[in-house]
């Protein structure tokens, strides 16, 4: 089981190491292409709506097919594409490309949370935050290491071309190990089943992702540009403010298996986002570099649980009476939350071009607070939907 675990982390890590790469070069990319805020979240709009496309189909083909073959395909598949980022001139050409990184991306993700849904459950451990916090690893090491090549005066073609090597070399040491559920040893679950569009928890759960998908989303593509434009800090540096976010990112979700076992994940959610919240609106409302990096790192600090929770929300939501199943509830609620990253960059860019950057993030901050009251419905809806199925399968037996 040990060995299980260590690859799905290996695997986050990955996922990390791809997004850390290539967010921090968001300036030299615009620089290369010639974008200004409007045109520039537009073409990170690409990226949103590969993963959204791939989201939903990936759960169905890990439910067929076993997480493992989807973690393997779609790795390698967008340590390929990664380096093309470099190559494009023109925004509609990063558009593209982002799409395509979107797509793997995207199918990795529900894949590898799909797969640690399989490992909580084999080793009874609640350890999604945890998980994610490798995620968060890998994003502070592709972070540092677009800084590194910043400073170093490297092209992003040549940085990225060298990030995907490393991310290539990762997928290979730890995919064969993934966990995945036996296939052959589904039961018949005697309660209903209802389709996963029909279900408010599910809704609810997919809303809560979504706002941390926009406020992450938010911090990720924007926090250093924000640092350039705002606050006048060299590329370089700005850089270190997302490093900065996963870091403390990286420390919540460290954690996170202790905070639920203590707190459980209602509240979780909801300090989580209140804090996520106060960052993001420290970092705009005061004119400091400082605070800055400081309002971003609080920000990472609240917003670390508000994904994971939801998801590992969703698998339980999902599972069967032999203790598998969560594939599509799962990949419904991604699918729900890659909504955030599609309508999050041209939100913020639009926003920001209308009125300022420091107006757009502070909106962000408002969409993650929202994460509190819709904590406080799903889990009411999740009682009424127990109590209903409980309820269903008492009358089938009697």
């Amino acid at each position: 089981m040990r060995a299980a675990i260590t690859a799905v982390l290996g695997i986050f890590a990955l996922n990390g190491v791809v997004f850390g790469s290539w967010a921090p070069r968001v300036p030299a990319l615009a620089a290369q292409i010639g974008a200004q805020e409007g045109s520039l979240g537009l073409s990170l709009l690409g990226a949103s709506i590969g993963m959204i496309a791939s989201a939903l189909l990936t759960g169905a083909l890990c439910a067929r097919f076993g997480a493992r073959v989807m973690v393997v395909i779609s790795a390698i598949g967008g340590c390929a594409v990664l380096p093309v980022l470099g190559m494009t001139r023109t925004p509609l050409q990063l558009g593209l490309v982002l799409f395509m990184l979107g797509v793997t991306v995207g199918s990795l993700d529900v894949a590898m949370n799909i797969a640690a849904v399989t490992a909580i459950r084999q080793s009874g451990r609640a350890m999604m935050p945890v998980f994610h916090a490798a995620f968060s690893i890998g994003g502070l090491v592709g972070s540092l290491g677009a800084a590194g090549a910043a400073s170093l005066g490297l092209n992003p073609l040549r940085h990225l071309a060298i990030a995907a090597v490393f991310g290539a070399v990762m997928a290979v040491v730890f995919a064969r190990r993934i966990p995945v559920e036996d296939l052959t040893a589904r039961t018949t679950d005697p309660g209903p089943k209802k389709s996963v569009v029909t279900r408010p928890v599910l809704w609810l759960l997919g809303f809560i992702a979504l706002c941390s998908s926009v406020a992450e989303g938010a911090s990720v593509d924007w926090s250093a540009f924000f640092g350039v434009h705002q606050r006048g800090i060299g590329e370089a540096a700005a850089a270190l403010i997302y490093a900065g976010f996963s870091v403390c990112m990286a420390i919540a979700r460290l954690l996170g298996e202790r905070v639920e076992n203590r707190w459980g994940s209602q509240r979780m959610l909801i300090g989580g986002s209140t804090i996520g919240a106060l960052g993001l609106l420290v970092a705009v409302l005061v004119p400091v570099p400082a605070f800055t990096y400081i309002g971003f790192a609080l920000a990472g600090l609240g917003l670390a649980y508000g994904f994971p929770i939801a998801l590992e929300m969703a698998g339980a939501a999902g599972r069967r009476a032999d203790g598998g199943g969560g594939e599509r509830e799962l990949g419904f609620v991604t699918t729900i939350a890659y909504s955030g990253f599609l309508l999050g960059p041209p939100m913020i860019g639009g926003i920001a071009h209308v009125t300022s950057l420091p107006v757009a993030l502070g909106v962000a901050a408002l969409i993650a607070w929202a994460m509190a009251p819709l904590t406080l419905l799903a889990s009411r809806a999740r009682r009424r939907e127990r109590q209903t199925h409980q309820q269903a399968v008492e009358s089938v037996t009697s």
